[in-house]
């Protein structure tokens, strides 16, 4: 049997929850998103409860039952990693429990949304080891973007991270290149074992060539054949395919992730896919608006360059 580290290999979807108008979770639209993205060729597994996931807003029930349905209606075989978002520690191992009972085959530790503000090394150790501590799932860390102030965790912190055995893979979204380098690096020295998903939308193409094992991304949700060809392309060393992959992707990633104001990427994540026809509301949960007609000008034009449309 392949190890849950061998099966993190390749493309998997980071999906995102349907809402009703009054910003109730849609479940019928959430399974039909779960079941079409997990059955597109190529797409090895989901991340669910991730950013895009909206997890900074559900409620432990609601992260529950996305984890539930996730296992309904996908392949038997389609690997389910769960997000684990939270402030309080306390709360945070409570969910990692809840949410590997409900079917999650492994569980991403988010850092809280307030280290962004600074914390103590030891606070960060802490509370991966309340969660580590209630939990027997495979355990990945989360690697936030540079931007995002001390959130990012830098390599002292991050070398402590790793030497927990408990911990077998990082998404690794810190959205820079350098850092992603440096970061990878210091991983494969550490732990050759140690799986390294790269994971910003923006610079798939760069981190496929300096070394990845594969991504968990949001964009897989809206074009994963284009992101599954991406990476078979690399995968085979085929860097002139995967060049032509990575410009029909890059005026997407820019509208969806980029693009001013920031913040905006699930609510433009939903509207891709309101434009694609796999979605009939794109309503997400306050105080975040819905895409405005400029955003979605933007993403139909990125999407027809991707020939999505």
């Amino acid at each position: 049997m392949r190890t849950f580290s061998d099966r993190l290999r390749g493309i998997h979807a980071a999906t995102i929850v349907p809402m009703t108008p009054d910003f109730e979770i849609d479940e019928a639209q959430l399974a039909a998103h779960l079941a079409s993205v997990a059955s597109a060729p190529g797409i090895n597994g989901l991340l669910v409860n991730g950013h895009a996931g909206e997890n900074f807003v559900l409620s432990l029930a609601e992260k529950r039952r996305v984890v539930e349905l996730a296992r309904q209606h996908t392949p038997q075989d389609c690997l389910i990693v769960s997000g684990v978002n939270h402030e309080s520690s306390l709360e945070s191992a409570r969910e990692a429990a809840a949410l590997q009972q409900a079917g999650a085959d492994g569980l991403l530790v988010f850092p809280p949304n307030s280290w962004a503000l600074g914390h103590a090394d030891d606070c960060v150790i802490e509370h991966h080891r309340y969660i580590r501590d209630t939990t027997t799932a495979p355990l990945m860390l989360y690697a936030a973007p540079v931007g995002a102030g001390a959130m990012a965790y830098a390599p002292p912190l991050l070398t402590r991270l790793v030497a927990d055995p408990r911990f077998v893979a990082v998404k690794e979204g810190s959205w820079e290149v350098a850092a992603y380098e440096q970061n990878l690096r210091l991983i494969r020295k550490l732990r050759p074992d140690f799986v390294v998903l790269g994971s910003g939308d923006e610079h798939l193409l760069t981190s496929y060539l300096v070394g990845s094992a594969g991504s968990q991304v949001s964009l897989a949700c809206v074009v994963p054949e284009l992101v599954v060809s991406l990476w078979n392309a690399a995968e085979a060393g085929d860097w002139e395919r995967a060049r032509v992959a990575h410009e029909k992707l890059y005026p997407l990633a820019v509208a969806i992730y980029r693009d001013a104001p920031g913040g905006r990427a699930t609510v433009r994540l939903k509207g891709c896919l309101k434009l694609l026809g796999r979605l009939s509301c794109d309503a997400a949960r306050p105080p975040q608006p819905a895409a405005t007609r400029s955003e979605l000008q933007a993403l139909e034009q990125a999407l027809r360059f991707a020939g999505a449309l």
